[in-house]
């Protein structure tokens, strides 16, 4: 049924349950969660993400989230999430693109977009979850975005530090740790700043529930 298609894709996004764990609550085999998946996030990816106190207004591309966001003066929040996924059959090729180094997991990965409010307002595409995280914003088009917008500001953490080198002012991570030989106030400003970063940002790992009406 489209309705047990659509909550499965949603409890997916949500939550990141694997296929497997999916399977198991509707019923279904494995290999149908990922192709009901993959047809809905089309669906909602020709919606857009809404934006509840603008009516009328989607946004259906990344250019279109920094366009809304230079507009409003909205500093971006971005990251990437993970989905534990069955490992590859032997026969499939670059299987190993699966495996993600952190979580030693065969897994995918989105990167996902939300503002202050933790309102998300874009995710791409599933991708292999050995891609690194600035990799797959880079393939998303993300440096264009910010020559086009020079006055939109992302929050990121220390994951896109790369982006950071080529986009100063734009991309705003995490301050870097100082000489071992500084003063302990020099080190404890640091942390307080990490702090702070962290808590700003926090919103892109828990975004609402009730105003992602959509993905890209």
């Amino acid at each position: 049924m489209f309705v047990d298609r659509l909550v499965a894709t949603l409890i997916h996004l949500r939550h990141d349950l694997p296929h497997s764990v999916l399977g198991l609550l509707f019923g279904v085999d494995h290999f149908t969660v990922p192709r009901a998946i993959g047809e809905i996030r089309a669906l909602l990816a020709s919606r857009g993400c809404v934006v509840p106190d603008r009516p009328g207004l989607r946004l259906h591309t990344l250019a279109d989230v920094f366009a809304y966001a230079q507009a409003e003066g909205i500093n971006l929040r971005l990251d990437a999430t993970k989905v534990q996924v069955r490992r590859p059959p032997a026969c499939r090729g670059g299987r190993r693109a699966f495996v993600s180094g952190k979580k030693k997991q065969n897994t995918m990965k989105a990167t996902v977009i939300a503002d202050d409010q933790g309102r998300t307002l874009w995710t791409d595409t599933l991708r292999p979850g050995r891609m690194h995280d600035a990799t797959a914003a880079r393939n998303e088009g993300i440096a264009a975005c910010f020559q086009r917008f020079p006055t939109a500001e992302v929050l990121l953490d220390d994951g896109y530090l790369g982006l950071k080198r080529d986009h100063p002012g734009q991309v705003i991570t995490p301050p870097g740790k100082p000489n071992m030989i500084a003063f302990p106030h020099v080190h404890a400003a640091r942390e307080q700043a990490r702090h702070e970063h962290s808590s700003k940002r926090i919103t892109v790992e828990h975004p609402s529930p009730t105003t992602n009406a959509g993905s890209n």
